[in-house]
């Protein structure tokens, strides 16, 4: 296992790790919170294609025992920056774990793993409507860069 997707040291009381087939139901309860409808079934077949990339990462946050948050994370190549860059795909934090510092540990974990992994940079992107997430962004040290357009490729 490269070192990028090896787990880290977390303080707070909660539990980083790489998520796992077993974690399907609480992958698919986050996803649904974050606004993707997802069943069991679309969360096997995600974290399997996960586990089945090396590129990939998906690490999801306990506490107390329970899954509360999730990170997903691409390495690619950046053509023009010629060099790695780290994309956060997806994080949320369940509403009852939210202001723990959850969010914040998931972030710095996903740079860790960034660094090891030989990424320049990390980036993500969020939708226009989710203002709270982008304070929360800019509070965690992450500026405003680019827009991003997007066309929805059908049949």
């Amino acid at each position: 296992m490269s070192r990028a997707f090896a787990p880290g040291h977390h303080p707070l009381g909660v539990d980083l790790r790489n998520a796992v087939v077993a974690d399907a139901d609480d992958v698919a309860r986050l996803l649904c919170e974050l606004g993707y409808p997802c069943d069991l079934d679309d969360a096997i077949e995600r974290i399997a294609a996960i586990l089945g990339n090396d590129r990939q990462a998906l690490v999801v946050a306990r506490r107390d025992g329970a899954v509360c948050g999730l990170i997903a994370l691409d390495f690619m190549y950046y053509l023009p920056l010629g060099t790695t860059t780290c994309r956060v795909t997806a994080l949320v934090v369940t509403p009852t774990a939210q202001g723990l510092g959850i969010g914040r540990a998931l972030l710095k974990e996903a740079e860790r793993r960034a660094r090891t992994g030989g990424a320049a940079r990390i980036e993500l992107t969020s939708g226009a409507q989710r203002t709270e997430a982008h304070a929360f962004y800019r509070a965690c040290g992450y500026k405003d860069s680019s827009v991003r357009f997007v066309k929805l490729l059908g049949a």
